[in-house]
């Protein structure tokens, strides 16, 4: 008996010895801190940092998954974490960034919109998580949370950067955020950009390219990165119809 419960106690020191990785959990909680700067920022009607702060929040998010693969410091906690980082920057954040914005006006119907993409944010996310290891790593099954974010945040920002009204503009953004919420949870595919090889070499076109890409994001960053979110949105939906018609084709042949 007194063998089995110092046997006991081991475990017990063993369980409360165990940490956490401190590397990849500490770009998350950067991404967290951008997500909750972001929803304060929108409190204080300062739109434009609130949209700037939902960018660096996916850029950050985009490097702890990176961080820790390349340092093999991949755990259930640090996903979970992750997770629930997405959901205050990319599902609660721009939902009440747009509704502070422009949908606050509309009533019912405007925080009823901004809540339907809280809905979409959080099962999407859900999917991901319960689909992580029998999904297709080439593509995402929905609009990723970020991308849907970056919509979001980006039409804000490019609004807000050229001093337009939001009251003018504001049944647009009702329907981006009614888009971006559905495409959150819709089975389209969308590529996952996970399959690039960067040691692969590339014609010296694609270098050139990559630089005039830059070059106008550094002039006019609201409007390259709303336009290439816009684009990110559609593919989905342009993918998924063209394999729609090749399976048809291919019965019907």
């Amino acid at each position: 008996m007194g063998d089995f419960q110092q046997e006991r106690a081991l475990i017990k020191n063993r369980v409360r010895r165990r940490g956490i990785f401190l590397l990849p959990n500490l770009f998350t909680t950067a991404a967290l801190f951008a997500g909750f700067y972001a929803i304060v920022q929108a409190m204080n009607g300062r739109f434009d940092q609130s949209a700037v702060a939902i960018f660096v929040a996916m850029v950050l998010d985009m490097l702890d998954g990176r961080v820790a693969r390349l340092t093999k410091t991949q755990s259930a906690f640090g996903a979970e974490y992750d997770s629930l980082s997405d959901m205050v920057s990319f599902g609660a954040a721009p939902a009440l960034i747009v509704y502070e914005w422009a949908l606050r006006g509309m009533g019912k119907l405007g925080w009823f919109v901004a809540f339907l993409y809280v809905v979409g944010a959080a099962l999407r996310l859900a999917r991901f998580n319960t689909m992580l290891d029998v999904a297709d790593k080439r593509y995402f099954q929905g609009l990723p949370s970020p991308a849907a974010a970056a919509l979001v945040a980006g039409f804000v920002w490019i609004v807000d950067d050229n001093g337009i009204d939001p009251e003018g503009v504001r049944w647009v953004a009702l329907g981006l955020t009614l888009f971006a919420g559905l495409t959150m949870v819709s089975n389209f595919k969308f590529y996952s950009f996970k399959t690039i090889n960067l040691r692969r070499t590339v014609p010296f076109a694609v270098v050139l390219l990559l630089a005039f890409i830059f070059a106008i994001a550094t002039y006019q960053p609201a409007i390259v990165g709303f336009v290439g979110f816009v684009a990110y949105a559609l593919s989905g939906y342009i993918w998924s119809g063209w394999l729609a018609i090749r399976r048809r084709r291919s019965k019907v042949e």
